[in-house]
């Protein structure tokens, strides 16, 4: 047995509260209220608010504020990427995930045992923050949102192109984008200038403070206005990025004759689409499909995996196949981000009001 898979257990472990190092006084992305708490991203299932001292990125300490407001921990401390921090004796570092603007690895280090937290993160292009870094380690604990064979998201930017042709194909209709408020959206928008739309484009009140965020931040995402107090007539012809469910409510019928798209990683499986009603499925996805995180783990080095969330058991199985040890967690509170655009209570107001 190597040493790893005696000593990683000791230096980080998962229990109810999430993972826990109690050798460094700390979890990551814990569940429920801690003492302390390393953050990886800003999305609600990693980022809870009522935690003790919360280290995490600037970006993701903003975001965090932005979304829970300014007592959203009793303190913070805002960690560099590739900064290194001594917490009881053991070593923390934080690297870019890809997953969204501020998200991070977590690197852990004790006793020559190296242990990678990779929160939520895709291995593919996004003008909207940092790209993955691939971080050694000896452990790497990864998720598995996309962790089967079906999964696999090609080419994002072919689908902004599906979204453009339709939008010039059917001038007298409005596009409704579904799209998670915190990275998904902007990313979209960011794609869409990419690809040459330099028209104004529409947002629905809950994607207005971060994408504001985003833009102070020296994310050039062009000229985007809410739709609020706009005429139905003058939405013919425009695209307009919205929580998945405001496609289906009250809100979506001051718009004429739209067509429902939305970009998700889960839009590869067609019944998801037609469940939605969506039909304009657009596979664009924040995290990594089965060939990144299978990819990814092998490049890591790794002897060990531990899968947090997700499609666990096939990650495994593929895992051991691969003559790794491997183990799933099974932790309670992560994932459906990508379903789900429940806004957090900051953003509710907005939302409300678009």
């Amino acid at each position: 047995m190597r040493p790893e898979q005696i000593l990683a257990p000791k230096i980080l472990a998962p229990m109810p509260s999430g993972l826990c190092s109690k050798a460094g006084g700390f979890h990551i992305d814990p569940t429920r209220p801690v003492d302390k708490a390393l953050i990886t991203h800003g999305h609600s299932d990693h980022a809870r608010a009522g935690h003790g001292h919360v280290l995490a990125t600037q970006e993701t300490l903003d975001i965090m504020r932005l979304r829970y407001g300014e007592n959203f921990a009793g303190s913070v401390q805002a960690v560099g990427y590739g900064e290194t921090i001594d917490l009881n004796g053991v070593r923390v570092s934080f690297h870019p995930a890809g997953h969204v603007l501020g998200s991070a690895q977590i690197r852990i280090e004790h006793k020559g045992v190296r242990i990678v937290a990779s929160g939520d993160y895709k291995d593919v292009a996004d003008p909207t923050c940092l790209p993955f870094e691939l971080v050694p380690c000896d452990v790497f604990i990864t998720e598995a949102t996309f962790g089967l064979p079906v999964f696999r998201h090609h080419d994002a930017a072919g689908e902004i192109r599906k979204l453009l042709h339709s939008v010039a194909v059917f001038p007298e209709r409005a596009h409704l984008v579904g799209a998670y408020s915190l990275g998904k959206a902007q990313r979209v928008i960011a794609m869409l200038r990419a690809a040459g739309y330099d028209k104004t484009i529409y947002l629905h009140g809950a994607m207005e403070k971060i994408t504001a965020y985003y833009q102070e931040r020296g994310i050039d995402l062009g000229a985007v206005e809410l739709v609020r107090g706009a005429k139905k007539a003058e939405l013919a012809g425009t695209i307009t990025i919205c929580p998945p469910t405001a496609m289906s409510d009250l809100w979506s019928r001051r718009f004429p004759d739209p067509v429902l798209a939305f970009a998700s990683g889960w839009m590869r499986v067609r019944a998801r689409a037609r469940q939605r009603g969506v039909t304009l499925p657009l596979v664009i996805s924040d995290h990594a499909d089965w060939d990144g995180l299978t990819k990814t783990i092998t490049a890591t080095g790794c002897s060990e995996v531990w899968v947090t969330h997700g499609e666990e058991e096939a990650l495994v199985h593929w895992a051991h196949m691969q003559g790794l040890k491997a183990k799933p967690l099974a932790i309670v509170g992560y994932g459906d981000e990508e379903e789900s655009e429940d806004p957090a209570p900051a953003e509710a107001g907005s939302e409300a009001d678009a």
